[in-house]
């Protein structure tokens, strides 16, 4: 049963917009966590406004995070947020509408209407799935329909794996996923017939290629057993392997004016190695920087950008130290 996230409200007593923050962070997620983690610890005052709204939050467990294999992704939020409290960070449950720049850094404005300043700006508010309108389909979003194989791919060793395509390119996926069982069947229903030659391929590997259209989920209780076809007939799937429309929630850099990059998986935010957006003083990081960041990869995404912002802090520190000293000394041969 997957938890609800944490929801314990900030004992902090001071008002947020009382407190130009070093950086405020927007989303709580495995990135912006691990970002507030490093720089908290580093001494910087950091404030968290936290929707409580992962895009994983529908999967009961994760794979592939060292450590934490089969764990819960909500509980890793939680343990998270407690981590960031133990350093003082300070998360507050709330969601940005509005971002802008202003002359000693970046103004944030809360759903409930509260104004927070900052002198750095990380955004990890991610992105959202959005599953084709088939029925039933979402109902079972994290459990028997994923999205990635290596996520999700070695608990589906030797069952029945369906992959719905979204696009013609999505049988790759089937190509990732025949090493973990040779009962695959490919649905083109939302995409039309595969080029020949690709059909060729995927028949020569043993997997199945299914034209008619999928109409609707077969339970079982509340297990996926299989997937209806508009003829009325059935195929018996053990788990969907889906290709959601992946939607970026960038109003906050749009606002902001961050440029856009062509990427694999279409326009997403551009950012350069260590999370820097085209504006200056904002980062992007984890699925906001790149749709097909795993956990691992989002975590450290966070903690680049973190460990960058630092130095950049650091950097500005001793140059405002070594200009006052320049400063004093010409005064005093003057």
């Amino acid at each position: 049963m997957t938890r609800a996230p944490e929801t314990r409200t900030e004992t902090r007593t001071a008002p947020l917009d009382r407190e130009t923050w070093d950086v405020i962070i927007l989303g709580g997620g495995a990135a912006g966590l691990s970002a507030a983690l490093i720089l908290a610890r580093a001494r910087r005052r950091v404030l968290v406004l936290d929707a409580q709204h992962p895009r994983n939050r529908f999967a009961p467990h994760m794979h592939g995070v060292l450590s934490r294999d089969g764990y819960s992704p909500l509980d890793l939020v939680a343990d998270g947020r407690r981590e960031v409290r133990a350093v003082d960070g300070v998360i507050a449950d709330a969601r940005a509408v509005e971002a802008r720049a202003t002359a000693d850094g970046f103004e944030v404005v809360t759903d409930a209407g509260v104004r927070v300043s900052g002198r750095r700006l990380i955004v990890a508010t991610g992105a959202r799935d959005a599953l084709p309108e088939i029925p039933g389909l979402a109902e079972h979003w994290g459990r028997g329909v994923v999205a990635c194989p290596y996520c999700d791919g070695y608990e589906a060793s030797g069952r029945a794996i369906g992959v719905l395509l979204g696009s013609a390119t999505g049988a790759h996926k089937a190509h990732m996923l025949r090493s973990y069982s040779s009962d695959i069947t490919v649905f083109t229903g939302l995409v039309g017939p595969l080029p020949e030659e690709e059909r060729r391929v995927l028949e020569q590997r043993g997997i199945t290629v299914e034209d008619r259209a999928v109409t609707g989920v077969v339970t079982d209780g509340d297990r996926l057993t299989g997937l209806t076809l508009a003829d009325g007939s059935t195929v018996d799937i053990d788990v969907v392997f889906a290709e959601p429309q992946i939607v970026p929630l960038d109003d906050p850099l749009q606002q902001l004016g961050a440029a856009l990059a062509e990427g694999p998986m279409g326009r997403w935010t551009a950012v350069d190695a260590f999370g820097r957006t085209s504006v200056a003083g904002v980062w992007a990081v984890g699925n906001s920087a790149n749709p097909g960041a795993l956990v691992p990869i989002a975590m450290g995404s966070g903690a680049t950008a973190a460990l960058t912002i630092n130095g950049e802090m650091i950097a500005e520190e001793v140059a405002a130290a070594t200009a006052a000293l320049t400063a004093g000394a010409a005064g005093a041969t003057a």
